[in-house]
């Protein structure tokens, strides 16, 4: 094989708990700040951070939940239990989404937070292919290079638009990334469900492909840098050369996300065709979907599925979006 293996329905009340906490009695959440992801040159662009849990969340999660809503309640001005009375506790705060920035209020009925989509109330998944936070061991976070592998360390997942989208990673450390946020990897039929959208198509935005619809025509990274590779050389796609940071540098090579916004369906997800192979729930390894240089050789679409890499293997063309369980 040649380069790399190659509506809005109803949204969840349980963004809000995490916020608020022993306020309304409920696990589960979402809290978003503003924090800056930093590229291999320096340059640097807004991010906004997402949290979420849900019931039955670890107790790691629980006292990160439990930090959260110690800095929200700090910044609104309200007491956290055990903490001297401020004259301003939870008996003035008002209703419960006037806590939360508009963005994160929860819509009336939900069963998915805001920042993700609801396939038919049956699961959530992120619209946008994930980032990374580093969490320190302070507890701080700071943005991870999309460019860079992980060594060790701790980093969780956020889906946003228009930024860069974490490449380099394994399916193993994807899914820790998801489940340090709250979430999970995709199953493979779940991830294939959103992708074709409510119509069941190949492409997501109907059955016969649409030429820079979405990111699938991109150049070849690998050309660009080392040159084309003499036929038999397995030692071209060493991994060590597949890794390069500069390779998703190359211009035309990976998009930010949405920036394709035709690459959609009626679900309201974006770039399942094309930019990042996506990898999902499966021991064995599998990623779908294709990347910016092929959704086709293993498949139309959203159709397209790799089972020729351990979960451990990484490149340049890999790269992740979480899932999560509606809200109970």
């Amino acid at each position: 094989m040649q380069g790399p293996p190659i509506e809005f329905s109803k949204r969840s009340v349980a963004v809000a708990a995490c916020l608020v906490g022993s306020l309304v009695g409920m696990a589960g959440g979402c809290a978003k700040g503003v924090a800056t992801l930093e590229g291999e040159r320096g340059t640097s662009a807004p991010l906004v951070e997402a949290s979420l849990s849900r019931t039955g969340a670890s107790s790691m999660k629980a006292q990160r939940h439990s930090d959260i809503r110690a800095r929200v309640l700090g910044r609104i001005g309200a007491t956290a239990p055990g903490a001297p009375e401020s004259g301003r506790g939870p008996a003035s705060l008002g209703a419960l989404d006037q806590l939360l920035p508009e963005e994160d209020r929860p819509v009336a009925g939900g069963l998915c937070s805001p920042d993700m989509a609801s396939i038919d109330d049956r699961f959530c998944i992120d619209r946008y292919e994930e980032s990374l936070m580093e969490v320190l061991p302070n507890g701080e976070e700071r943005g991870f290079s999309p460019y860079s592998t992980l060594n060790g360390e701790m980093v969780r997942a956020v889906s946003l638009p228009h930024v860069v989208p974490q490449a380099y990673i394994s399916g193993t450390e994807a899914g820790a990334a998801c489940a340090r946020s709250g979430k999970r990897l995709c199953k493979p039929a779940e991830w294939q469900t959103a992708c074709m959208g409510p119509k069941k198509t190949t492409f997501g935005y109907g059955n016969a492909r649409e030429s820079r619809r979405c990111n699938d025509h991109g150049r070849s990274a690998m050309g660009s840098i080392y040159g084309f590779a003499p036929p038999g050389d397995h030692a071209f796609w060493s991994m060590d050369r597949m890794n390069n940071p500069l390779l998703n540098q190359v211009q035309g090579t990976l998009a930010k996300t949405g920036d394709h916004d035709a690459c959609t369906n009626d679900y309201g997800v974006y770039d399942m065709v094309g930019n990042l192979h996506e990898w999902v729930a499966d021991p064995s390894g599998t990623f779908q979907g294709g990347y910016y240089l092929d959704t086709q050789q293993n498949g139309d679409g959203c159709t397209y599925k790799t089972k020729a890499h351990e979960i451990w293997y990484h490149d340049y063309s890999t790269g992740f979006r979480c899932c999560a369980d509606v809200a109970p």
